[in-house]
């Protein structure tokens, strides 16, 4: 038995909710998110709407045979889409435009691939696999412009956004609990305004 990723479309993530329900309540359970397991409901109820978003793509992440990938069970998977314009101001959109501003949030986030959901169940933690779902919903972000939001406090997850060549935009010492993370290609990194921490 192995594990590997594998893109997908909406339908086939659609196809495949109860892992995707099952893998959201084991990812988040703990701290920093301490989500009970109707937030997992809620988040595959709202997953059909996502997959129709501009932009969306998808990855799976399959523990079983790779020669019958479809009998695979999930244990991870990622998903992305293009940030629209205007800015949302629904969900935590709100606190990542009064963290970067309206001009740097008009420029570096408005029509990027944001990265939505990143989950990995406990088991197949340390495998690479966080990595390879990232890599492969975001490889094809249109000019290298990709970002994400987490918990400040989710250190396990900024380390690894931080060894694969993201940078946390900085924000004011006393603000929101949150961590915008700029993709390792995203133009603003090559102009020394953003002053991303390393």
């Amino acid at each position: 038995m192995g594990m590997w990723v594998q893109p997908s479309g909406g339908d086939a993530l659609l196809a495949r909710q109860d892992g995707i329900r099952q893998t959201y309540a084991e990812a988040f359970a703990g701290p920093p998110w301490h989500e009970d397991p109707d937030q997992a409901e809620g988040y595959v109820l709202r997953l059909a709407e996502d997959a129709a978003r501009p932009g969306f793509r998808a990855a799976l992440a399959l523990s079983g045979s790779p020669d019958a990938p479809d009998a695979g069970s999930v244990v991870g998977f990622a998903t992305a889409w293009t940030t629209g314009s205007p800015f949302p101001s629904t969900r935590a959109y709100a606190a990542v435009a009064s963290l970067l501003g309206p001009e740097r949030t008009a420029a570096w986030l408005v029509g990027a691939l944001e990265v939505d959901e990143l989950a990995l169940s406990p088991r197949a933690r340390g495998t690479g696999l966080a990595a390879a779902l990232l890599e492969s919903v975001t490889a094809s972000a249109p000019g290298g412009r990709c970002w994400l939001l987490t918990s400040a406090d989710a250190e396990p997850a900024v380390r690894l956004y931080r060894r694969l060549g993201w940078r946390r935009v900085p924000g004011p010492a006393e603000g929101p609990d949150i961590a915008v993370f700029l993709g390792p290609g995203h133009p603003a990194l090559r102009d020394p305004a953003p002053r991303a921490e390393a």
